[in-house]
């Protein structure tokens, strides 16, 4: 299937989400989907990528995302879906503000460069360089006045552990927001094009293998 504009724009909104969906529930468990957790992070390192697509390794590895985002489409268990909603609203915002900061986007390409690296030499595991990416996300994207308030189990966010995963996942919310920005994608496209983008949501999913 040749993919248009709005289906692309429609991945990366499923990237958002399945980024922003992750959030919540590392924040409520302590637990992701590890294969969705994991083609999520990756998408930061693909900088060379042709395809919207090819950012994420493939549709099929945006299962998640395309489902929450046809939920929320739809209105279909949009209520199970606010907080991820909101947290993307939130990181589309953040991306803009980064956008207008050329110098917190070099820093945030050489760490995701050298994260790179230790990725490939070092280990094997996207939960070992959760810290890493964590610190890029405090280092760059935390010193913007609006913050993204994540809400859930007291217990889980004052874990290190879960607060690496939920900053590592917001920062990787913010690169597909980057995309669907490159793609032509608007917060108002939500509303004005929202039988389209279903439409795209649906054809992705029933042509996923």
């Amino acid at each position: 299937m040749e993919l248009t504009r709005t289906h692309n724009q429609a991945l990366a909104l499923a990237g958002i989400l399945q980024a922003t969906h992750l959030v919540d529930t590392v924040a409520h468990t302590g637990q992701t989907d590890p294969a969705a957790f994991n083609s999520i992070i990756l998408s930061l390192f693909a900088f060379d990528a042709e395809t919207p697509e090819a950012v994420y390794g493939g549709r099929v590895n945006l299962r998640l995302g395309l489902s929450v985002l046809r939920d929320i489409l739809t209105s279909e268990r949009r209520a199970e879906h606010q907080a991820a909603l909101r947290y993307a609203v939130g990181v589309l915002h953040l991306q803009k503000r980064l956008q207008s900061r050329p110098d917190l986007q070099e820093i945030v390409h050489n760490r995701l460069r050298h994260a790179e690296k230790k990725l490939e030499h070092f280990t094997r595991d996207v939960s070992d360089i959760a810290a890493s990416l964590a610190g890029i996300y405090q280092d760059t994207i935390s010193t913007f006045k609006y913050r993204v308030q994540v809400t859930g189990s007291l217990q889980q966010l004052q874990n290190p552990a879960t607060a690496d995963k939920v900053r590592a996942l917001l920062l990787a919310a913010i690169r597909s927001a980057h995309l669907y920005r490159q793609l032509g994608g608007s917060r108002w496209q939500l509303l004005l094009n929202r039988g389209k983008l279903l439409s795209a949501v649906d054809s992705l999913i029933t042509t996923t293998p």
